[in-house]
């Protein structure tokens, strides 16, 4: 017979045994073993083989539509449906709404449907390959910081932000809670781990806009040839701090791995103290929570220098953790700040000129400091002079007097069409 046969892996496996059958070198009972058949199903198939050929060792089914096919009316009423009302729809929430409609269609039914129709195409989810990295060698070289927002106080009170470090090579933790991921926090986490450890050599951090930011550069920072910073960034610069981003969770699996341990330690430790208060949150880290974690999770690093730097003598932290904002000083060597006038007094060395930028410094305690050309200046806070109520702002506060209509006169045009229009009205009513 001409033409191809497509034939399985099975049915062609049969036929090889069948061959050696019809030759004589294996029995009937020795190609049931082979195959893993009945004596008598291998029986049958060797007759219909005989028979037909290879043919009959093709599955009878096979071609043939199902017995529980759906009508083919019911096909083209529900694709018509589906493209006229439900396009975009995923197989199986369309086949919830036909279902409410009318229609009782199993979701993968549709879904051949469908494509089969070439209004919905297959879409598998292909996962991005990753790469294990090992542990940094030394204490210091590396640690990752991310914050944790969390119902830290019970799902009826408000989310709040755990901030964490976690280093690369020990696992050593330090945290502080705080209202939400700030820059302020991120400050005061790495304050402590600073006077605690050191100064670490990089920071490994997600891209939120506390630790980077995607502004355009000033005018002032393209010919620096400086990037734009954060608050944050300025004083990680300030201390040869290194700050690495990563674009996704998983590059930072240390730091993730440790939420996980905090949600769920951390979380019933504050639950059976009955802390409810982020004073008392940051009370329990301080006092020997973290320190529990690293003595329980903590590993030695394979290299035993550690990386982090002392912090220098000549160098205030409070000077480096600040939020910095410039100012330009006006003719009369005043400038404004948050809606207060501030006057530079005479005795500053170097002393600014008017039109000269001024850096704005407010610590994270609250105060400000003056600084032209990296020296602080002496500056008296002046009172915001009250306007005068003067001729015009008493007339502005009067009421205006309401303006005459204005009357036209009897040899305006408006009058004289009027009486023309009346002339003609009167000769045209006359008998």
């Amino acid at each position: 017979m001409e033409g191809h046969l497509c034939m399985s892996l099975k049915e062609r496996e049969r036929k090889s045994v069948f061959d050696q059958v019809r030759t004589g070198v294996l029995k009937l009972t020795e190609a049931a073993c082979a195959l893993g058949l009945s004596y008598r199903q291998c029986k049958r198939s060797y007759k219909r083989y005989r028979e037909e050929g290879d043919r009959g060792l093709v599955h009878r089914s096979r071609g043939r539509a199902s017995n529980r096919r759906k009508p083919a009316r019911l096909k083209e009423s529900v694709v018509s449906h589906y493209r006229e009302h439900l396009e975009g729809f995923g197989p199986t929430l369309a086949s919830e709404k036909l279902e409410e409609r009318g229609w009782r269609v199993a979701r993968e039914t549709l879904r051949r449907w469908l494509m089969s129709a070439g209004l919905w195409t297959r879409r598998r989810k292909r996962y991005q390959h990753r790469s294990r990295r090992e542990r940094r060698g030394h204490f210091g070289e590396l640690v990752q910081m991310d914050g944790s927002p969390h119902h830290w106080f019970g799902q009826q009170r408000r989310e709040a932000c755990l901030m964490n470090m976690v280093d690369d090579a020990r696992g050593t933790t330090l945290s502080r809670m705080a209202s939400a991921e700030t820059t302020e926090v991120a400050m005061r986490v790495l304050w402590a781990w600073i006077d605690r450890y050191g100064i670490p050599r990089e920071l490994y951090t997600d891209r939120k806009n506390v630790f980077v930011t995607e502004r355009e550069p000033t005018l002032e920072e393209q010919l620096a040839g400086e990037a734009p910073l954060t608050a944050f960034g300025k004083a990680c610069k300030r201390l040869g701090i290194r700050i690495i981003t990563a674009h996704s969770p998983q590059a930072k699996g240390r730091v993730e791995r440790s939420h996980e341990v905090y949600q769920d330690r951390f979380l019933k430790e504050l639950r059976l103290r009955g802390i409810t208060t982020l004073e008392g949150a940051n009370h329990l880290l301080q006092e020997g929570f973290c320190d529990m974690l690293n003595a329980k999770f903590a590993q030695p690093p394979r290299e035993r220098a550690d990386y982090h730097r002392r912090l220098p003598n000549a160098m205030d932290l409070a000077e480096i953790f600040v939020h910095e904002e410039t100012r330009r000083v006006s003719n009369d060597w005043t400038f404004s700040y948050r809606n207060r006038v501030y006057q530079i007094r005479a005795d500053n060395r170097p002393l600014p000129k008017p039109k000269d930028e001024i850096i704005v410094r407010t610590r994270l305690d609250g105060t400000v400091a003056m600084v032209y050309r990296n020296k602080a200046l002496h500056y008296a806070e002046m009172e915001r002079p009250t306007p005068k109520a003067g001729k015009r702002t008493a007339r502005i506060q009067q009421a205006p007097k309401p303006r005459p209509l204005a009357k036209p006169s009897r040899k305006h045009p408006w009058r004289q069409n009027c009486t023309l229009m009346a002339a003609e009205l009167s000769r045209s009513a006359a008998p």
